[in-house]
């Protein structure tokens, strides 16, 4: 914390808690002659302040070396270091990056993802795997409402086979009823998922993943 700002923080101290300046600039760590003797107001650092905060609002994924070179070119004859100063007085940061949003089709576009528009709409079913204590792998199926993110079934085996899959779908079907679209990464037998109505998308390699 700036001295400007430690000046002002024991200021409210005193005010709410009704204690002597010399206690408070002890417990905030502030000198008396700092907290008795505020600097004179500077016009010039003010407009420097003023620009520095535009600029960094007007360009959020600048740094302040970035605003310094900015600055220079607006006219301002000032150092590194005092940007720096008043971006770190003002508690000015760049923020993080934001992670791009996955395409919603296949790279070949074989397969349009479909949005959610309602619950009921598209459901998603993976499988998670993982090992008891004694090292033994099994499986877990889930199935989400990608529009609500609820957790329809959670169902562990040691080994699914098609119909198992199946038969958890089918179970949801009657307690739920059918969803409009089902989405996976795992697609049955062929034979199962034409008896089951599944939509395959298949990929030009038969090597690929498929998706539905």
């Amino acid at each position: 914390m700036s001295p400007s700002r430690r000046r002002e923080a024991i200021e409210q101290v005193r005010r709410v808690l009704s204690v002597s300046e010399r206690r408070t600039c002890q417990v905030l760590g502030q000198h008396r002659s700092t907290q008795r003797h505020p600097p004179k107001d500077d016009a010039d650092e003010q407009r420097l302040t003023a620009d520095i905060v535009t600029l960094a609002t007007d360009y959020g994924r600048y740094g302040y070396r970035r605003i310094h070179a900015l600055l220079g070119n607006a006219g301002w004859q000032i150092s590194l270091s005092v940007v720096e100063r008043i971006w770190r007085r003002e508690g000015l940061k760049v923020p993080k990056r934001q992670p791009k949003r996955r395409r919603l089709w296949l790279g070949d576009g074989s397969c349009i993802r479909l949005r959610p528009q309602y619950r009921g709409h598209v459901w998603s079913y993976d499988f998670v795997e993982d090992q008891t204590h004694n090292g033994a792998k099994f499986r877990m199926l889930n199935v989400i409402d990608e529009f609500s993110r609820q957790c329809l079934a959670m169902v562990p085996l040691r080994r699914f086979r098609s119909n198992d899959v199946i038969d958890v779908l089918a179970d949801l079907f009657i307690d739920r009823g059918p969803p409009a679209h089902i989405r996976s990464d795992n697609v049955l037998c062929r034979e199962a998922a034409a008896g089951f109505g599944q939509q395959i998308s298949m990929r030009r390699h038969l090597s690929a993943r498929h998706a539905i």
